[in-house]
């Protein structure tokens, strides 16, 4: 039976290759139109713009600096990238093949109707953006993050990358409906980029209209900032704000044209690069380019590699293995799927980007897939581990021209150790979440055995982990489930649970020097109460097209503290089970 069971991980990880054990802006504020642009002369590397002066040049001090109360010496500015990577000489903002350079300055086209400020996240602002709440409140602030001005000083640009889509190398992708404004350096010395993405059309756009729609804005926004309440790497959002302005989609793909309202979402992260960056370079042949934007991206971004080692590449390499694999087994450990796992949408920063037609798998499910357009379920939620190998090999790929012999051999060395890193690191979340200590030989097979019950007996995910978290040994002892723990009751009518609760229990008494109240502490701060179901965001969303925005203050106040037990997410029935008319619900990559 344990052998059997412990096959079952399998079923998450079809098809990796692993060991036996784990089959399982300016100083002066002012704002520019974007008829300006006719004015600038000659190639944007040789534009002599205002330096971006940082609070640190000022004599701030840095823990003690108030936050800004307006925009007026708020700094940002876009030197730091142009000024080292190439940017596209023609500056017409039409769609086209791009070559040999890393950025094309594309403005934000304005809405055309009135403009509403629907959320934002005061964790974003305050701590990352050092500007005060009211600031929100502000004209000049609706106007910066609906891309109807710009700060002076910074040039807006479109990135221009590559990638793999399901597995198919897809030519030029690159920012299609995505403004980079520029980097901010906060108090804390820390730079970060900032990014509106719906703001209009680029030189990447190819058929799309460069909008994005209220109803993929209003995903984007509570799930990142609700992945980053859980703990896992991910870009930020600071704002989101809706238009009258008419967007058309064909949102299931069948043909049915409805007309959406155009959103915008203000974003930050530290890097917006992505595999994709590396590999259309790289496809292309533009190798000196290639050395250029790598080793930028290590002096920018991974300290611990120095840009003057020989081996950097090899270095840079075997950190982003390491990080990819820890990001994809945290997905795992709160089920979600991202949805759609192309080379494009992997950060080399190993952070969680470009929000689409993701997941939190509610019923456990390994073949849960979010997104109704992967007919192929190429990206459901088991395959995730296996498309990030899929990844990293694509970007090995990519870095192979810079490698001698010697350092191609270590660089897919690193690359087979990829699966150890992920199982070890899915195995370390699972027993935390099971609350077990120290190593028992068996954990392997009790991970895998709970999984197989709850597949069996469609339990929720989230809900039956939360749950251990809540009850009791004794009442476990007894097998008496409280109808309150209505997941693990699920669970129980399976004629397999009272075995695996015999097992669990005697795993526990190993715990040196634990108690049973101690435990279901520890449990409750990883095991979250509330993650953004699909049919959360549905409900969000459909009040919101009715200008009700009333759910996505809840859900993005809930979700800020989704560890903790909130009435009125209680009323909600936000840790109920899964509504009867959300059990199919998948969203479509149309946003």
């Amino acid at each position: 039976m344990t052998q059997r069971i412990g096959l079952l991980f399998c079923r998450l990880t079809r098809g990796l290759r692993c060991p036996p054990l784990f089959l399982l802006g300016v100083t002066c504020h002012a704002v520019v139109r974007c008829s300006l642009l006719p004015g600038l002369e000659g190639s944007a590397r040789l534009w002599h713009l205002p330096s971006n002066v940082s609070h640190h040049e000022l004599g701030f001090c840095e823990t003690e600096a108030k936050l800004a109360l307006s925009l007026d010496f708020w700094t940002l500015s876009s030197e730091n990238l142009i000024a080292v990577l190439p940017v596209d000489p023609v500056k017409e903002n039409y769609v086209r093949k791009v070559k040999n350079c890393i950025f094309s300055i594309a403005f934000p086209t304005p809405f055309k109707s009135r403009v509403r400020l629907v959320a934002v996240s005061k964790e974003v602002l305050e701590d990352i953006l050092d500007l005060d709440l009211s600031v929100s409140e502000t004209d000049d602030f609706i106007q910066l993050v609906s891309g109807e001005k710009i700060v002076f000083g910074s040039i807006p640009l479109a990135h221009r990358y590559g990638g793999h889509q399901f597995g198919i190398w897809a030519g030029q992708l690159g920012d299609g409906r995505a403004h980079l404004l520029g980097i901010y350096m906060n108090r804390q010395g820390e730079k970060w980029e900032l990014q509106l993405k719906g703001s209009g059309k680029t030189p990447y756009s190819r058929n799309g209209d460069g909008r994005a729609v209220l109803r993929s804005s209003v995903r984007e926004f509570l799930c990142s900032e609700a992945m980053h309440s859980l703990g896992i790497p991910t870009s930020r959002a600071a704002s989101l704000v809706v238009s009258d302005d008419e967007v058309w989609r064909d949102q299931f793909y069948n043909g049915n044209i409805v007309k959406e309202r155009g959103a915008i979402v203000l974003r930050v992260a530290k890097s917006w690069f992505r595999i994709g960056s590396i590999e259309i370079l790289a496809h292309y042949g533009e190798l000196d380019l290639l050395r250029t934007l790598l080793d930028f991206i290590i002096r920018e971004h991974f300290p611990s590699v120095k840009v003057t080692e020989p081996n950097r590449y090899v270095d840079f390499f075997s950190i982003v293995v390491s990080k990819t694999a820890q990001l994809i087994a945290l997905w795992m450990s709160v089920g979600f799927a991202h949805g759609v796992c192309n080379t494009d949408n992997f950060s080399l920063l190993s952070i969680t980007i470009d929000y689409g037609p993701f997941g939190f798998m509610e019923a456990y499910n390994p073949d849960f897939v979010p997104n109704t357009s992967d007919d192929e379920r190429r990206y459901k939620i088991g395959n995730q581990a296996n498309v990030g190998m899929f990844n990293l090999n694509k970007l090995l790929q990519a870095l192979n021209p810079l490698l001698d012999p010697r350092q191609k051999q270590l660089a897919a060395q690193i690359l087979e150790g990829y699966p150890v890193l992920y199982y070890t690191r899915f195995r370390d979340l699972f027993k935390a979440k099971l609350g077990l200590l120290g190593e028992g030989k068996g954990d392997d097979d009790l991970i895998a055995f709970l999984l197989h019950l709850m597949e069996k007996t469609e339990a929720d995910f989230t809900m039956t982990f939360r749950q251990l978290s809540e009850i009791t040994q004794s009442q476990l002892e007894e097998l008496n489930i409280p109808q309150q723990f209505w997941a693990l009751k699920m669970i129980s009518e399976h004629k397999l649970f009272p075995a695996w609760v015999s097992q669990y229990l005697l795993r526990l008494k190993s715990n040196m020097n634990d108690s049973d109240s101690e435990r279901r502490k520890r449990m409750t701060t990883v095991n979250p109460r509330y993650v953004l179901k699909n049919w959360m965001a549905e409900s969000a969303v459909q009040k919101a097209e009715r200008n009700d925005f009333s759910e996505v203050c809840l859900l993005q106040h809930v979700l800020q503290h989704p560890f903790q037990k909130h009435s009125a997410a209680e009323k909600a029935g936000y840790s109920s089970p899964t509504p009867s008319w959300a059990k199919d619900l998948r969203v479509s990559c149309s946003s």
